[in-house]
């Protein structure tokens, strides 16, 4: 497995090749990446896995400077799942110079996390089209637990006519549930045997909604003030249409249920897709 830190080498080494698979990460990887790993694997003849923590997805008092790295731990667990290359390139590579350029998402990069982390899918998808264009992949793989990324990257790619495909992979989940997450380590033990409520109360609204329940509205706020009750503080839990991420109409049949919470001083992300039945 090479191990790339600049671009130009990259780009030399990546020179004539074709099926090539990229998983962007920000490294501090678990087994939810390796679950991406090993869709790209399926798609592509070279793996390319690329680790960096962006500074232009993090808020000023968001947990850029402490963010997990562990590149080295990273790259044997990539070596092992046979990955044919990672880029693991420093700031100064991604961004030489201040980065005045950036990508236009469409409205609903402002709603949910994006009202709460302002900026936050501007600079991820800013670099997101940086490793593109660096890599110039085939194929992408973007795991589905950040659910409004993987549809923003998705729309970035349609609607500027990039030559990716972007591949959504299945949140993968602790055996309690809980979705994977490198945030998940901050949670002290107490945290940690609350944390998988949050999903808990995803498949509840989804019951709800499979049992015939259309007000949606109410089902929202009784899981907020159930979540807050527990010592949550609420970002948003919302009923969304897959397709675009919109308030459903009555006639919606494939719903999204989202949310965000913070417990204790890290901030959980999940969601649950359900199809309703006519």
């Amino acid at each position: 497995m090479l191990v790339i830190h600049t671009i130009a080498e990259l780009r030399a080494r990546l020179q004539g090749l074709t099926g090539i698979v990229l998983v962007p990460t920000m490294g501090n990887l678990h087994q939810g990446h390796l679950d991406l790993v090993r869709i790209a694997r399926q798609h592509g003849q070279f793996v390319v896995v690329s680790i960096f923590v962006n500074p232009l997805q993090f808020g000023v008092n968001e947990d850029y400077s402490k963010y997990p790295r562990t590149l080295e731990q990273d790259c044997k667990m990539l070596e092992q799942c046979g990955v044919d290359m990672v880029f693991a390139p420093g700031e100064r590579d991604l961004y030489p110079q201040p980065q005045q350029v950036t990508v236009d998402l469409p409205p609903i990069a402002d709603e949910l996390c994006g009202a709460f982390r302002p900026g936050h899918f501007r600079g991820a998808a800013t670099v997101v089209l940086k490793l593109f264009n660096i890599v110039q992949p085939r194929i992408a793989v973007f795991g589905k637990k950040d659910y409004q990324q993987l549809y923003l990257m998705r729309q970035m790619a349609a609607q500027l006519n990039l030559p990716v495909e972007i591949i959504g992979g299945e949140t993968v989940r602790a055996s309690d549930g809980l979705a994977l997450s490198s945030r998940n380590q901050y949670l002290n033990i107490a945290e940690r045997t609350e944390a998988v409520f949050l999903y808990q109360t995803l498949i509840g609204i989804s019951v709800a909604i499979m049992d015939g329940a259309t007000d949606f509205l109410k089902l929202e706020r009784q899981a907020i003030e159930a979540l807050t009750a527990r010592g949550w503080q609420v970002d948003y839990v919302t009923i969304r249409a897959q397709s675009n991420l919109a308030e459903p109409t009555a006639s919606e049949r494939n719903l999204v249920i989202l949310a965000a919470a913070r417990l204790g001083q890290t901030r959980l992300i999940d969601n649950l897709e359900v199809s309703r039945e006519w």
